[in-house]
């Protein structure tokens, strides 16, 4: 086998490789060529080589959200490693282990002027969990560094750095190793909720006719089915369920927009929960935030083994356990009571839904129509990836399979990177990938074509509307320059030329009998990715989608 030269590298390899982290992205450089030859030459190591850093970061982060273990990034000193930070902010938020490890000049080559140099130590400081800063040579110090930097990636769901400074000459290699190195194990706390938690909440639980589940971003079966069954069962529980939860039953509340929107202010304070408890990732719909934070339960509990967000402004228990756990212990100890909460909202949802269909059979071709004729004829037993704006948004409004595992960065919310994340999924997933996105979303994030490892059943929806259709929605939309250069962003550019160099089949469609006819197609097509561009009319999207909710009450 080929070995760096270099101690200190040899000791990354020979860690990362003992304690299972496998999947190495690098990005070309020469400052980190020591660690390149030693993760390329070791058959350990499944190594992806992907040029544009950014792309690089967001392709490891949809890895590791797929595998849900760590995913180690390599790259060159300077700038190369800036690019990492969206998608590293991302992992932070939304719970992803990966691990930037960094190429530097020694320290006495920083700030005196010397080429693609800059302040690389503790740069991701402000959402790090752990940032290992080591010296230039192999020392039992370094190695506690980089154990520890891999341990709470891992114990902390999210991302950490570990800078690497190396010296020339970086490319000289040898055949056996040089070092020896040591490997600390990962200490995991099993918790549980305690006795009195059980007795002190479930009381509260039992005297409460009015309950609110709110589940956001989970990957599949996290929940077992007899917790799901329990919680659909008592008549003062309502869960309501976002798209990317994958959470399913008939009676859980899964189109959280379509029911909310219309509310007025005596229904709203007859549905006010009296306890709200949630669980999963960030919450995609801002009508259910505006719902809960003008009409504040009493109690706010939110599940998670490790963080919990006061996204309502008043959190008042914090249970430091999975979901899952939290359900084993807890529901034996409650009880059934009588309670109409269930039924008011399930006669509600009823009328909201003979309305709403009334209203897409009348709807000419727009966004909303596009998605309802997409989301309608989606194949079961696929990865489903949103890019962030209006795609989840208007995911939110219909009903997706529940074979089907639903996912979207929601940890910053960001346009970036999301073609990146999807490819990543599907590199790591052997089943079928499709990602719907927008279009300035697409071209923002085009590079991420730029990817040997894409598969061949890998698929992508663009819904092409000229712009950031959002801003047509958003208050102070004004059809002026302004408007349309700054906010809009309007452009006539398509994704045809891009499908074309990257090798992707390409499909388009404008209507609705076009767009029916080209899914045929684009679903049958598996020998190669390919790419469906659905065109979309600029001024009549928002017209659509605002009607869509006068049309509800």
């Amino acid at each position: 086998m080929i070995y760096p030269k270099i101690p200190l590298a040899q000791s990354i390899i020979e860690i990362f490789n003992v304690k299972g982290v496998h999947d190495i992205v690098i990005c070309p450089g020469s400052r980190n060529a020591p660690l390149t030859i030693g993760f390329v030459n070791n058959p350990n190591f499944n190594c992806f080589s992907i040029a544009d850093e950014r792309c690089a970061a967001f392709f490891a982060l949809g890895m590791a959200k797929q595998k849900q273990k760590p995913v180690a990034i390599v790259c060159t000193s300077g700038s190369a490693l800036l690019n990492f930070y969206p998608a590293f902010a991302e992992a932070y938020y939304s719970q992803v282990p990966i691990i930037v490890v960094s190429a530097d000049r020694p320290i006495d080559k920083i700030d005196i002027g010397d080429g693609q140099t800059i302040r690389q130590e503790n740069v991701f400081s402000n959402h790090s969990f752990y940032n290992a800063n080591l010296t230039d040579d192999a020392s039992e110090e370094n190695d506690v560094f980089i154990n520890e930097a891999i341990n709470v990636a891992i114990g902390k769901k999210g991302p950490t750095h570990i800078n690497v400074p190396f010296e020339e000459p970086l490319y000289e290699t040898v055949k056996k190793r040089t070092i020896d190195f040591n490997v600390t194990s990962l200490f995991k706390v099993y918790r549980l909720i305690s006795v009195d938690d059980i007795i002190a909440f479930s009381t509260l639980w039992n005297h409460s006719k009015k309950i609110l589940v709110l589940v956001g971003e989970l990957k599949p079966n996290s929940i077992e089915q007899r917790w799901i069954e329990m919680l659909a069962n008592f008549p003062s529980v309502v869960v309501m369920t976002e798209s990317t939860s994958n959470l399913h039953h008939p009676t859980f509340i899964n189109k959280i927009d379509t029911l909310i929107t219309p509310f007025k202010a005596k229904e709203s304070l007859s549905l006010q929960p009296r306890i709200l408890i949630t669980f999963g990732g960030m919450i995609v719909s801002k009508r259910i935030k505006s719902f809960l934070r003008k009409y504040k339960p009493k109690h706010h509990w939110h599940i998670d083994e490790l963080r919990a967000y006061d996204t309502f402004g008043m959190l008042t228990k914090h249970f430091h356990v999975s979901p899952n756990q939290f359900f084993t212990q807890f529901l034996p100890y409650v009880k059934t009571i009588e309670s109409d909460y269930k039924i008011k909202f399930a006669t509600i949802v009823k009328h909201r839904e003979a309305k709403r269909e009334s209203y897409l059979k009348s709807i000419s071709f727009s966004d909303l129509k596009a998605f309802e004729i997409i989301l309608g004829q989606l194949p079961k037993k696929i990865n489903l990836q949103f890019s962030n704006s209006s795609p989840i948004r208007y995911a939110q409004l219909f009903d997706i399979d529940s074979s089907i595992e639903v996912a979207c960065n929601r940890g910053t919310s960001g346009i970036d990177g999301s073609t990146s994340t999807a490819i990543g999924v599907a590199t790591a997933s052997e089943k079928p990938t499709l990602l719907i996105t927008g279009d300035v979303s697409f071209f923002y994030d085009s590079n991420a074509l730029w990817n040997n490892y894409i598969p061949k059943n890998f698929k992508i929806i663009v819904i092409n509307n000229g712009g950031g259709g959002i801003f047509r929605i958003l208050p102070g939309h004004q059809e002026n320059e302004v408007f349309n250069t700054f906010f809009e962003t309007s452009h006539c550019l398509t994704a045809e030329h891009l499908a074309k160099m990257y090798h992707f089949d390409y499909f388009t469609a404008s209507n609705e009998k076009t767009l029916k006819e080209s899914l045929k197609q684009f679903y049958k097509n598996n020998d190669k990715p390919t790419l469906l561009e659905v065109f979309t009319p600029t001024k009549e999207n928002d017209k659509s989608l605002l009607q869509y909710f006068k049309s509800l009450v």
